[in-house]
């Protein structure tokens, strides 16, 4: 694995280990902290989550030799990642070697990121934080999945 999707790897277990930091928060120790009962962190729970499937994306494509920059570049790493990665069938192959016993295909991990990429902006800017308990359960829970199946791949790779 290359040094520097190495790194975006290790950032993207980082958002996921604050997101579930987040969701703990939530709902337990605010009177350590000192934090109103009625205030809640799920937002941005749904936030990291969004960031360690777009970090785990970037790194598979450092691995192909795809680099994504700004501007756009939650749009670009998106595209390029269905691009070289899902629309080629090149991902779905790996999946499938790799994963033959858990039938992940390409597919399912695309939507995942496309999915939590809507949810980001959605939840994080138009909702208020308690309605956001669910959503944020299934982010952090696509998150895992999409993030320990890139690693996989990208170790073989």
């Amino acid at each position: 694995m290359k040094p520097k999707a190495r790194i975006y790897l290790d950032r993207a277990d980082n958002e996921i280990i604050t997101a579930e930091c987040l969701k703990k928060l939530s709902e337990n120790y605010k009177e350590v902290f000192n934090i109103p009962e009625n205030t809640t962190f799920y937002s941005s729970v749904i936030s990291h989550s969004y960031y360690a499937i777009f970090y785990a994306a970037k790194s598979i494509l450092l691995n192909k030799g795809i680099e994504t920059k700004a501007p756009e570049i939650h749009r670009k790493t998106y595209e390029n990642f269905k691009k070289f990665l899902v629309d080629s069938g090149e991902l779905d192959l790996g999946l499938l070697n790799i994963y033959n016993k858990l039938i992940l295909r390409a597919d399912e991990l695309l939507e995942i990121f496309k999915k939590e990429k809507w949810k980001r902006g959605h939840f994080t800017y138009k909702t208020i934080p308690q309605a956001n308990k669910k959503p944020a359960e299934d982010s952090l829970k696509n998150a895992r999945t999409f993030v320990s199946n890139i690693f996989k791949v990208n170790r073989k790779i």
